[in-house]
């Protein structure tokens, strides 16, 4: 009988420790989760800042993951998000595009890339800044190797492939909701660029 009792004052202790464990978790999610939401909401509202010019409102489109920013009742432009794969892993993006179709600035939202290299992506001003007005309907939407107008990171072909793609992706969805005529249909596929040169790794350019 001793031993009946003990193990079932075991398995109510257990209980108990469960019942209030669970208590304590469920009082923290209440108590972090608004605070977690409006941190996760400002640093949205920051990122979208840097790649669009000023405005009032934002509505997200969850299905193709885009923001629409406006000044009162005017469009000032999306911001998209974009996430491809690059030489570490994935990297995601926010590009931002006016409604004439021109890319008013990017930023990089995480990278896997490697220190040094692949990921001054989002440190090498000279990379970062010749997205600033980039037109696609001007300039050709690749790497110079490729033939293109982007300047790539030294050493790193693919993560800039990668980062080029990414911007094109993100115009690929502003041609889908964007009713300007004139603005769609010129962007050149890219797809089978990223991680592709004879010389891409073990060579100059390492990554």
């Amino acid at each position: 009988m001793a031993a009946k009792s003990n193990l079932t004052n075991m398995v109510l202790v257990l209980g108990l420790v469960c019942l209030a464990c669970s208590a304590v978790l469920g009082g923290a999610y209440v108590i972090t989760k608004a605070p977690i939401e409006a941190a996760a909401a400002a640093k949205t509202q920051a990122a979208v800042a840097q790649v669009l010019p000023h405005f009032e409102t934002l509505e997200y489109n969850a299905d193709s993951h885009y923001y629409t920013a406006k000044d009162g009742e005017a469009i000032v432009g999306y911001a998209i998000e974009s996430t491809v794969v690059g030489f570490g892993g994935p990297l995601s993006l926010m590009v931002g595009v006016t409604v004439d179709g021109v890319v008013y600035n990017t930023s990089v939202l995480s990278h896997s890339e490697t220190p040094g290299l692949g990921a001054k992506c989002s440190t090498d001003a000279k990379f970062m800044d010749q997205w600033r007005g980039f037109d696609p309907a001007v300039k050709k939407l690749s790497v110079k190797k490729d033939g293109g107008d982007v300047d790539a990171i030294t050493a790193s072909t693919i993560t800039s492939r990668a980062y080029t793609l990414a911007v094109e992706n993100a115009l690929k969805v502003f041609d889908t909701i964007s009713v300007i005529p004139g603005v769609t249909g010129n962007l050149p596929e890219m797809a089978d660029q990223v991680g592709h040169d004879d010389n891409e790794e073990g060579g100059q350019d390492n990554e």
